[in-house]
């Protein structure tokens, strides 16, 4: 399967330091199926930091990666396991994963859906509410997420 990363530099060697803490599963290397996706996070990374948009691309072997026991986890939509998982990463001021995962599969929370978020955290709406809203947002992006360095060498660089 390839896999897209997009940022505002060519990704030439995987850096798990380089990731910032806060994030959807961790901290860790986030990459997605869909080229247009990692165009846009791309261009997202451009506005924020400076740089020019650069998509990197990545060959994962899915099957190797099962077969040497990685442990993954999948989200196949939002659900109150994915909300708590979620919010608990981004809670996390460490770059200590608070999951035990190599791999994690799941909806990305983008704009729209931090606002939800944000809402949640500040008690204006319950958990049932939240996932309420999200069942009627269009267009879900996915993300896969590499937390370790094992995970890693199951990417080759395309």
């Amino acid at each position: 399967m390839i896999l897209y990363h997009g940022s505002n530099v060519e990704v030439t060697t995987i850096d798990l330091t380089r990731s910032e803490i806060g994030k959807d599963f961790g901290v860790g290397f986030y990459l997605t199926a869909s080229k247009e996706q990692a165009e846009r996070m791309a261009s997202r990374r451009v506005r924020l930091y400076g740089g020019s948009p650069a998509v990197s691309a990545f060959e994962f072997d899915s099957d190797a990666a099962v077969k040497a026991g990685l442990l993954q986890k999948e989200f196949q939509t939002y659900s109150a396991e994915w909300a708590e998982f979620v919010l608990a990463n981004r809670a996390n001021t460490s770059r200590q994963q608070i999951h035990e995962y190599d791999i994690v599969y799941g909806p990305v929370a983008n704009d729209d859906v931090g606002y939800q978020i944000r809402r949640l955290l500040s008690g204006l709406i319950t958990l049932e509410v939240f996932l309420e809203e999200l069942k009627y947002k269009k267009g879900i992006t996915y993300q896969f997420f590499f937390a370790t360095e094992r995970s890693t060498k199951y990417l080759r660089r395309l």
